[in-house]
């Protein structure tokens, strides 16, 4: 694997679904050393909420699970996210569950055992797949732009100049734009050790507010 693509990997999450606690460990484990973090669920339900609380990078998910199995778990995704990369894990080869999965734009479909050289050349296809996608246009004015790989935000062709916590509030918004962001959530993402009172929060949204009308009226 590539040097570049082994340092995106670090700074990437993974959800890796697997009801069989053996080969869904011994995975984890292995990926663990190359990623950011790895989110492990048992089953389609422990899958989607964790997808919700967590917001990862790439998903792994077996296609037989107990509860909500694998190709349902991917059909509530789809219907508000396309983009994230997704790669099907299967003990079988049923041409029903494959085409399904295919419908559901998975990026690849990997069959057990899982062979880790095999799993790293799925993972560098998806990696090349966010590099591609990094760069959004945000969908209240498409105007506006933001490069996830060089933490830049633009309108139109002029760059508008963020700290870090503006940066990451940005970026939680942007993750999450179908849906409200929780407090909960900007504190642990934005401000982490650091306590969010009220008054942070108004100043922050204040300056993103101030930078947008700037760069408006340039």
């Amino acid at each position: 694997m590539q040097k570049e693509v082994l340092e995106k990997l670090k700074g990437l999450t993974i959800l890796y679904a697997e009801d069989e606690v053996g080969i869904r460990e011994n995975i984890a484990d292995s990926l663990s050393y190359y990623v950011k973090e790895v989110f492990q669920a048992s089953n389609g339900k422990e899958a989607l909420e964790l997808y919700k609380q967590k917001n990862p990078d790439i998903i792994l998910s077996d296609i037989h699970m107990p509860i909500i199995n694998g190709i349902e778990f991917v059909k509530k995704i789809r219907q508000t996210n396309r983009e994230i990369p997704i790669v099907m894990i299967t003990a079988h080869t049923d041409k029903k569950y494959l085409l399904e999965a295919v419908e559901l734009h998975m990026e690849k479909y990997i069959v057990k055992p899982i062979e880790l050289e095999v799993l790293f050349e799925v993972l560098e296809k998806c990696v090349e797949i966010l590099t591609i996608n990094k760069k959004i246009f945000l969908k209240v004015n498409k105007n506006y732009s933001y490069d996830y790989d060089k933490k830049e935000l633009k309108y139109k062709d002029e760059a508008l100049i963020l700290n870090k916590k503006e940066m990451l509030f940005f970026e939680v918004l942007i993750a999450n734009q179908n849906r409200v962001v929780t407090y909960e959530e900007l504190q642990d993402k934005v401000w982490g050790d650091d306590i969010m009172t009220d008054s942070a929060l108004r100043s922050l949204v204040r300056n993103l507010r101030y930078y947008v009308a700037l760069a408006q009226n340039l």
